[in-house]
């Protein structure tokens, strides 16, 4: 069975675009799509923190003073935690954060905000967003009446002229299907697809 995708405008030339129901009329899975969201935010931190503990820290070879008889707390090392420039207790390490999920989840889980962004008119097809020329004017006259804090602009392949004509817009980002993002996709206000990339999108979602 199929469904339709409305277009950005009447005026439009992709008009409305017959897609699959089975990948745009999914039922929406709030565990599933946290899931894929935290996944997809976790794997881009760095993980690049690291401390020295009391083994890296150089220095404290000897006991700095005698067992008894000084009046003073025992002490072996003078790069023990609770000593002046001394170790980390708990030190932090270099790790990777990525979290697993299978492909099916994937798939279900990006078909699941793709229908619900649906359902709510969020998204929308177009053939006449791509600008023409490099100038971001040009652009900013396709999307200066869509009321939206932030477009997501889903494309086939992005050219020199949409890459140039956007890349100083704040609220919009471009992004290719292939490449689809879950963040992007639940962050944006309006989703815009071309054909191409909807065909896109139905391939690798099917």
């Amino acid at each position: 069975m199929s469904m339709q995708i409305p277009a950005l405008s009447e005026k439009d030339s992709a008009g409305k675009v017959e897609v699959m129901e089975a990948i745009f009329g999914q039922a929406f899975n709030e565990t599933l799509v946290h899931q894929l969201v935290v996944r997809y935010l976790a794997g881009a931190r760095a993980g690049t923190k690291a401390q020295k503990t009391r083994s890296d820290v150089s220095g404290g070879g000897s006991k700095p003073w005698k067992q008894k008889g000084t009046g003073r707390a025992r002490s072996g090392t003078i790069r023990s935690p609770i000593w002046r420039t001394g170790g980390v207790a708990f030190a932090a390490r270099p790790r990777s954060y990525e979290q697993k999920l299978n492909k099916k989840m994937f798939r279900v889980g990006v078909r699941s905000i793709l229908s619900e962004l649906l359902r709510q008119g969020r998204l929308v097809v177009s053939s006449d967003i791509l600008p023409t020329s490099p100038k971001t004017k040009d652009l900013n006259a396709k999307i200066n009446n869509i009321d939206a804090k932030r477009i997501l602009i889903v494309v086939e392949n992005v050219d020199a002229n949409l890459a140039l004509a956007s890349r100083n817009i704040p609220y919009v980002e471009v992004i290719e299907a292939g490449n689809l993002s879950p963040v992007s996709l639940v962050s944006a206000d309006k989703v815009i697809a071309t054909p191409g990339a909807l065909k896109q999108l139905e391939e690798r979602l099917a």
